[in-house]
């Protein structure tokens, strides 16, 4: 009926291991949709984090603080604390 059922049928009779090109493809298809709509998230996280005030910031910077947009519900759980006491373990000339 859809391809789903397809890739299914594909694995119960065994059919992956001789038609594995097919399979794969069948593969590809199914997980489209759901990749491109992460990479698209992303992108439009960017509009977010890099705007006309932060336009010359570099790589490594921009993908710190797109990770940390992007994960921000895993980010909201860590404690200032943590992260200042983390910060301090450093030789640092300036305490927070």
């Amino acid at each position: 009926k859809n391809l789903c059922e397809l890739s299914v049928m594909f694995v119960e009779t065994n059919k992956h291991e001789q038609y594995y090109i097919v399979y794969k493809l069948l593969k590809l298809v199914l997980i489209l949709p759901v990749a491109t709509a992460s990479v698209e998230r992303v992108f439009s996280s960017m509009n977010y984090v890099k705007n006309k005030l932060r336009s010359k910031m570099g790589d490594d910077y921009l993908n710190n603080c797109l990770v940390t947009f992007v994960e921000r519900e895993f980010f909201n759980q860590v404690k200032d604390e943590d992260v200042i006491n983390l910060f301090q373990k450093g030789d640092r000339k300036v305490i927070l």
